[in-house]
C-alpha cells in the first residue's frame, strides 16, 4: 500500500511539473537561451536564460526555459538595446541602419522639434523600427518667434529656416522672450524629453534667453542638451567660454545640463574643459557629457561658425580641404561656392586626426569621461544631396553620410573594450545603455525600463558575436552596416535576424516626458 501511494505521488509530482511547464511555455513568447548576459545595473555577466513575455522581459534564468519560441544563443553576447541620445537621423532608413549598430532607441535631443506634437504624430501614423522621442527645439522656437512664422516638425522646414537671415544675433525683446517660454512650455507638455539648445548657431541670442529658458526646465524638471555657443580656440568667445556658460547656468538653475559632443566641440583644449566639468560634477552640479568615437563632425557648410574672418584661427587653423562634401575634399574656390550659394549643404569637417596619436588621447579623454555616455551625433541619408525615400532597402551603396550614422556604437565597444581593454565589456555597455536610461529616467519614467537586462525591463535586446562586432563605415564608403549584430529585439520583436533585417516590421514606440 505505501509502495502504490510513494508511485502514485510520484506521478502526480511528475504531472504537475509537466503542466507548469506547459503553462511556462504558453505564458513565454519567446525565449534566448545560453547566452552570455551583460546587465550593467546588477553586475550580471553570465550565462542566462532570458524569457520574453510580449515587450517585457519576463524571466532571466539559470534553469531552462519553454516558449512559443526558442533561439539559442550559446557564444552570443545578450545586452540591452543600445540609446543613442544623439540622433539626427530619425527616419525610417536611418533607424534601420542604426539597429545594425545595435541602437533600439534614438532619440533627437541636441536639436529636438517643434511642435512636438507633430513630430509625435507623425511617427506614430508612419510606424519606425526602433523608438524615438525629442526635445523641444528652442531654436525653432526662436526663429519662428523672431521671425514671425509658424514652426514646422518637418526636417525640411528646419534646415530651409537655418538659411534665413534676423536670428542668429539678435537679442530678443523681453515680449518675445515670453512668446519663447509659452513656446517651451506647450512642446514640454506635449511630451518633450527636455530642451534642446543649438546656441552653436544663434551665438549672438541673448544669455539671459539661455539662462530663462534653462530656469523653465528645471521647474519642470526636464534636462536641457546643449551645442555650446563657441567653436573657437582663441579667446574671447571660446569653446572654454561656451562650456563655461553651461556649467554657470547648470549651477544656477539647478537644471540637468547635458553637454552634447565634447569631443567636437572643445578642439584640442578638451583636457583644460574636461576638468572644468569634471570639478562642477563633483561640486554637485548636474552636468553630463557625450562623445562619439570619430575626428570629424557633420554639419551644414553655412553655419556660423565657419564664418567670420577669423574662424580658421579660432577652429585650430582648419581650411577648405577639412571639409567633405558629396563625398570629396572641397578646394578653396568649390568651399566659397557652396557658401555663398548652397549654404544649407551637408558636410563632414574633420576636427582631428585619428592618425594623430596626440589628436587620439584627445578622443579617448572625451570618450571616457566618468558617467559620460555614448551619441552617435548621426543624421538621415543622401544620395546624390537629397534625401533617400525612407522605405528604401537595401541602403543604396553609394548613399552619403558621415559614417557615425552606421557604425558609432559598436566602433565604441569593439574599439576600447575588445581591443584595447580600455574598460570592460559590461562598462562600455553600460555607456551605450544604462547611463543614457538612467539620464533620463527622473523626467521620463519610461526610461526606468531601458538600459536593463532584468525582470519586467522593455524587451529592447541586442545579442552580438564579441568576435565579430565590428563597424565597417568609412568616410569614403560611410553606407556599410555593422556586422556582429546577431539578433535585434526591439519590444519584444525581432527586428534582425541572423543579421538579415525584417522590413515588414516597425515595433519601435514612442517615449515622452510625462511630466506635467
Amino acid at each position: 500500500m505505501l509502495n502504490i501511494s510513494f508511485r502514485f505521488s510520484a506521478l502526480a509530482s511528475i504531472a504537475l511539473l509537466f503542466l507548469m511547464l506547459q503553462a511556462q511555455a504558453a505564458a513565454l513568447d519567446l525565449v534566448l537561451s545560453g547566452g552570455r548576459v551583460v546587465d550593467p545595473e546588477t553586475g550580471l555577466d553570465a550565462i542566462r536564460n532570458i524569457g520574453i513575455k510580449g515587450n517585457r522581459i519576463e524571466a532571466v534564468s539559470t534553469e531552462p526555459l519553454q516558449g512559443r519560441q526558442h533561439i539559442d544563443v550559446t557564444g552570443l553576447v545578450v545586452s540591452p538595446g543600445f540609446i543613442d541620445m544623439h540622433a539626427h537621423g530619425q527616419n525610417i532608413l536611418s533607424g534601420r541602419v542604426q539597429a545594425f549598430d545595435g541602437v533600439t532607441t534614438a532619440l533627437e535631443l541636441e536639436s529636438g522639434s517643434f511642435p512636438v506634437s507633430a513630430y509625435y504624430a507623425e511617427r506614430e501614423k508612419e510606424g519606425r523600427p526602433i523608438n524615438y522621442g525629442a526635445s523641444v527645439n528652442w531654436l525653432a522656437v526662436r526663429i519662428s518667434t523672431l521671425l514671425k512664422t509658424d514652426a514646422s516638425a518637418d526636417a525640411n522646414w528646419f534646415g530651409h529656416a537655418m538659411t534665413l537671415q534676423g536670428w542668429q544675433h539678435s537679442i530678443a525683446s523681453e515680449a518675445q522672450l515670453q512668446q519663447m517660454l509659452a513656446k517651451v512650455d506647450q512642446g514640454l507638455d506635449e511630451g518633450g524629453l527636455g530642451v534642446g539648445f543649438l546656441t552653436g548657431y544663434a551665438p549672438g541670442s541673448g544669455k539671459k534667453e539661455y539662462h530663462r529658458i534653462s530656469q523653465l526646465a528645471a521647474k519642470r524638471q526636464v534636462p536641457t542638451f546643449t551645442h555650446a555657443r563657441f567653436l573657437s580656440m582663441l579667446e574671447p568667445g571660446s569653446s572654454f567660454e561656451a562650456i563655461q556658460e553651461i556649467v554657470a547656468v547648470a549651477a544656477s538653475t539647478g537644471v540637468q545640463a547635458h553637454i552634447v559632443h565634447l569631443n567636437s566641440i572643445s578642439l584640442r583644449d578638451i583636457d583644460l574643459i574636461a576638468d572644468m566639468v569634471q570639478s562642477a560634477q563633483q561640486r554637485g552640479v548636474r552636468l553630463s557629457t557625450e562623445a562619439y568615437p570619430y575626428g570629424a563632425g557633420a554639419t551644414s557648410i553655412g553655419a556660423a561658425m565657419f564664418r567670420g574672418p577669423d574662424w580658421r584661427q579660432r577652429t585650430g587653423g582648419l581650411t577648405a580641404e577639412s571639409f567633405v562634401a558629396n563625398g570629396k575634399r572641397l578646394n578653396e574656390t568649390e568651399f566659397k561656392q557652396l557658401q555663398d550659394n548652397k549654404p544649407d549643404t551637408e558636410i563632414v569637417v574633420h576636427f582631428l586626426e585619428l592618425a594623430d596619436q596626440r589628436d587620439q588621447k584627445l578622443i579617448e579623454k572625451s570618450l571616457l569621461m566618468p558617467g559620460g555616455v555614448i551619441a552617435s551625433d548621426g543624421g538621415d541619408w543622401l544620395l546624390d544631396n537629397q534625401p533617400i525615400a525612407q522605405h528604401t532597402w537595401p541602403l543604396p551603396a553609394k548613399a552619403f553620410n558621415h559614417p557615425r550614422s552606421a557604425g558609432t556604437f559598436t566602433r565604441f565597444i569593439r574599439q576600447y573594450a575588445l581591443l584595447d581593454n580600455k574598460l570592460s565589456l559590461a562598462e562600455a555597455i553600460a555607456k551605450v545603455s544604462l547611463k543614457p536610461a538612467q539620464l533620463l529616467e527622473q523626467s521620463v519614467p519610461q526610461m526606468k525600463y531601458k538600459g536593463r537586462i532584468q525582470v519586467g525591463s522593455d524587451a529592447d535586446i541586442v545579442v552580438f558575436s564579441a568576435e565579430e562586432l565590428a563597424d565597417q563605415a568609412s568616410y569614403e564608403q560611410p553606407a556599410q552596416l555593422s556586422k556582429g549584430m546577431k539578433y535585434v529585439l526591439v519590444n519584444g520583436e525581432i527586428l534582425i535576424r541572423n543579421e538579415q533585417l525584417d522590413t515588414t516590421k516597425l515595433p519601435g514606440k514612442a517615449v515622452r516626458n510625462q511630466i506635467k
